[in-house]
């Protein structure tokens, strides 16, 4: 499976959610905000999201501000 991790692209052997992605590339750091295919997926359904092929994901950090 193929997808694209902010610009980059990343082969996976096996189908994987979220969290299992965050763990993979280890970026389970508090505060980090997930976008697919330019839409955020909060946080508690980071456990259930399935990766899928071609997906393009944008990861940064949230920083508060005003």
């Amino acid at each position: 499976m193929n997808i694209i991790v902010n610009d980059q692209p990343m082969t996976l052997n096996a189908p994987m959610t979220v969290q299992q992605l965050l763990e993979h590339i280890e970026r389970t750091q508090s505060g980090t905000a997930l976008a697919i295919n330019q839409t955020i997926i909060p946080r508690s359904e980071w456990q259930t999201h399935q990766i899928n092929d071609g997906d393009t994901i944008l990861l940064f950090q949230a920083i508060a501000g005003g």
